[in-house]
């Protein structure tokens, strides 16, 4: 049978695996800091939600020897399209496993992106269920409104940095059906980011040049904010606890989003976000932005940090 991915046979960005070589002071910094929640543990890995996250888990911090992204994990839309996505990428040539189950989640197919980023097929999930002590009349809430830390709604996105950017980009369009939303084009014609949802979301995931000539690193992960108000409360709560603002609170021309960005402990590049702008056109062309563009900073004029363009996870001697 003919099968070809098309656009919401990726429900959405699951979960993602953090590695970090300081497990208490990244698992406090998540926790108390930012004040998502642990739902489990397993191995050498603590699972972390959210309050607004329906799933068991969207955050699973891993020990290793170095910070980076463990994996990436997307949500199909149903027990049938993983099948014949995972079918797809075999034929075109993409060899990886499958996993009988993690913690909050049932089988999955594992296996890496053309720039080496470990990536992960699932639909079957354990949905969250609230203890009396964090349970809602707000029946449409997994739970509770979280009251510790900074206290985000829901993961958001992730950016990953690749050496190939247009490589990428074209296989999560055509491995897997996702939406190119918005791009950055030099005046070479050289791809230097893409932006690509599998929702009404501006986007998903960040696919951004790796300048330092990496495979497989992570740029950042983020999670949402209701509203802007909380980014800035989130800014007076990094520097009390003593965590360095890298930049922002500030608002991107990209995605719209109204940002802050930090580093946890264990190295990796941390983003709190709110705002953004939703599509609903199904004909949306995605939006390209110039090496002119650019070069004017973010939307109110605020020049991008150096560290921004050079620095990422695992870092590069």
């Amino acid at each position: 049978m003919s099968f070809t991915p098309r656009f919401r046979d990726i429900a959405h960005l699951g979960h993602i695996e953090l590695l970090t070589p300081k497990p208490e002071e990244s698992l406090k910094f998540f926790t108390e800091i930012v004040g998502l929640s642990e739902s489990g543990r397993q191995g050498d890995s603590v699972y972390l939600r959210a309050w607004g996250d329906y799933e068991f888990a969207t955050l699973k911090l891993t020990v290793a020897k170095a910070p980076g992204l463990g994996h990436l994990a997307l949500r199909t839309a149903d027990a049938e399209t993983l099948d014949l996505l995972v079918a797809d990428l075999q034929q075109h040539g993409f060899q990886g496993k499958w996993l009988e189950s993690d913690l909050g989640h049932g089988r999955a197919f594992r296996f890496p992106s053309p720039d080496g980023h470990q990536l992960e097929l699932y639909f079957e999930t354990t949905w969250f269920e609230a203890p009396s002590e964090s349970a809602t009349y707000m029946r449409n809430n997994p739970q509770r409104r979280g009251t510790r830390g900074i206290s985000p709604r829901r993961l958001d996105h992730i950016n990953i940095l690749a050496s190939d950017v247009k490589a990428n980009r074209e296989f999560y369009q055509k491995r897997l059906g996702m939406k190119l939303t918005e791009q950055i084009i030099f005046d070479d014609g050289a791809e230097m980011g893409g932006w690509l949802t599998a929702t009404n979301k501006s986007y998903d995931i960040a696919i951004t040049r790796d300048n330092a000539g990496g495979h497989g690193r992570l740029h950042h992960l983020t999670y949402f904010t209701d509203t802007r108000e909380e980014v800035l409360r989130a800014a007076d709560i990094f520097v009390e606890s003593g965590v360095t603002i890298e930049t922002g609170p500030h608002k991107h021309a990209i995605g719209q989003t109204f940002f802050l960005y930090v580093f946890e402990p264990g190295g990796n590049r941390f983003e709190l976000a709110s705002g953004g702008y939703s599509i609903l056109a199904p004909d949306w062309k995605p939006v390209v932005w110039t090496q002119a563009d650019r070069a004017r900073g973010q939307a109110w004029g605020l020049k991008t940090v150096e560290s921004f363009h050079t620095y990422g996870t695992p870092p590069i001697e």
